[in-house]
């Protein structure tokens, strides 16, 4: 990792924060090998149960940082071009995203100023996103002649309807935090995003992170499932909590009115 990235660990919960302010967080090489080191650096951290994903100084990622597309470009020739699969299923650009997707413990983002291009599909890579009433979103790669290309295609449509995907893809238009509420976009509005994702992943650190690790993904996984498969995909996820450890301090701590006592997955 780089000082690109500033990562802290704190009561279980991990703070992400984007650390190129002068350049509002524009994404360069280096931004993006960090970001990706970064989360692939908890993957199996098993202490931690919540990740806050955030940007340093007046925007959480103003997307691409055009004046280094050249050296994109070459790091890409390197590795065999952008279709090469370097990072499972992704290139490395797609695991900048995908790679908050894929951490089996939930990632609140939270995201104010310019959430552009590249840093919009990073944004989309959260669990849950919190934005401020001010803060200006665009799938801007329209502008470039471009499409997005780092895992936005992949999630964006569980998240909008195709109409307003395609309006915002086609057009590279701005958009503010109400229209983003609306489309699906981001989960919540709040004058101080950094504070309620905060309190967010505190609230989840509570809970059994058994639980709340096979909830993430079961949710993943039925995305794109049949009703049938979604049926024995629940019944499976049961199965590995009932009767654990931390299921049972759940309902011990239920039924005795205290606090419960975790313990960090194995």
């Amino acid at each position: 990792m780089s000082n690109r990235v500033n990562l802290t660990i704190q009561d279980h919960i991990a703070m992400v924060k984007l650390n190129r302010p002068e350049k509002r967080n524009a994404l360069d090489l280096e931004m993006i090998e960090a970001i990706v080191a970064t989360g692939e650096s908890l993957m199996n951290r098993n202490d931690v149960r919540a990740v806050v994903l955030s940007g340093d100084g007046p925007a959480f990622c103003a997307g691409l940082d055009t004046s280094t597309f050249g050296k994109l470009v070459a790091q890409m020739s390197k590795t065999g071009g952008i279709t090469a699969r370097t990072h499972g299923a992704s290139n490395l650009f797609q695991r900048a995203t995908m790679v908050w997707r894929d951490l089996p413990m939930p990632v609140v983002a939270a995201v104010h100023g310019h959430v552009y291009g590249g840093g919009f599909q990073i944004m989309l890579g959260a669990d849950m996103r919190i934005a401020t009433p001010d803060t200006k979103f665009a799938i801007r790669e329209g502008k470039w002649g471009l499409v997005p290309d780092m895992g936005g295609m992949a999630i964006m449509p569980s998240l909008a309807r195709a109409d307003i995907i395609r309006k915002y893809t086609y057009t590279a238009e701005v958009f503010l935090g109400e229209p983003a509420l609306e489309a699906g976009f981001i989960t919540e509005i709040n004058a101080d995003p950094l504070r309620r994702a905060l309190d967010i992943a505190s609230d989840i650190a509570t809970k059994s992170p058994d639980a709340t690790r096979v909830a993430k993904q079961l949710l993943t996984d039925i995305e794109h499932s049949s009703t049938d498969e979604v049926l024995i995909l629940e019944s499976e996820a049961q199965a590995k909590l009932l009767g654990t450890a931390n299921q049972t301090e759940a309902v011990l701590a239920g039924l005795e009115g205290r606090a419960p006592n975790y313990s960090d997955p194995s």
